[in-house]
């Protein structure tokens, strides 16, 4: 490995390192941590599903906190009521016949019912499909969070819960996201299968 191509790994590990150190080190950001597994936990206890949504990266992290939700995470559980709005034909359709700025909203529209949960998820806070899945979580009174970045955007004061990572780039707060939701299933894992964490 060149001199050059070590410093650029070292560079962007110290650079994430910061982002971690920065955010954990902020008891305001551990406190919304906090509530954002008791929402969830709230969640799955009464009975109800929690929606993800979010673009590019963000999909793809949307998508994995809702299979390592329905499917496993550590050990066996039952399965818990998650899902990735967006699925291929749906977001083809929505996107063709109403616009790429509703793909979300169409989908929560049709599966979601008071007392669900959406998770929001946008780098820059300003995801107008997110947004706009927001806004109608909070007239069918679904709780809503968000994952952000930067300066959190339009989304910071849309979102009952906002999470703001300190990072401008997406691939520094797209890391942070993931964290969180691994984290975050972790905790209800623990409050509601204990028995997989004996040991």
């Amino acid at each position: 490995m060149s001199s050059k191509t070590q410093e650029y790994w070292l560079d962007s590990l110290k650079e994430a390192q910061q982002t971690l150190n920065q955010f954990v080190n902020s008891p305001e950001q551990i406190a919304k941590c906090e509530k954002f597994s008791d929402l969830v936990i709230e969640v799955y206890k009464n009975d109800g599903n929690v929606f993800t949504c979010g673009n590019g990266g963000s999909h793809c992290d949307a998508m994995h906190f809702a299979e390592e939700m329905t499917g496993r995470y550590r050990k066996n559980r039952k399965a818990l009521g998650a899902l990735a709005l967006g699925d291929p034909s749906h977001t083809t359709c929505v996107s063709n016949d109403y616009g790429f700025e509703y793909v979300f909203s169409r989908q929560l529209e049709g599966l979601a019912r008071k007392g669900d949960l959406l998770i929001g998820l946008s780098t820059s806070g300003n995801s107008q499909n997110v947004i706009n899945a927001v806004q109608l979580a909070k007239e069918m009174e679904i709780k809503t969070i968000g994952l952000l970045g930067k300066d959190g955007g339009k989304l910071k004061d849309l979102v009952d819960l906002p999470i703001i990572i300190p990072a401008n780039t997406a691939d520094r707060i797209q890391e942070m996201h993931i964290k969180l939701l691994h984290t975050v299933i972790e905790t209800v894992e623990r409050e509601l299968f204990p028995e997989n964490y004996q040991n």
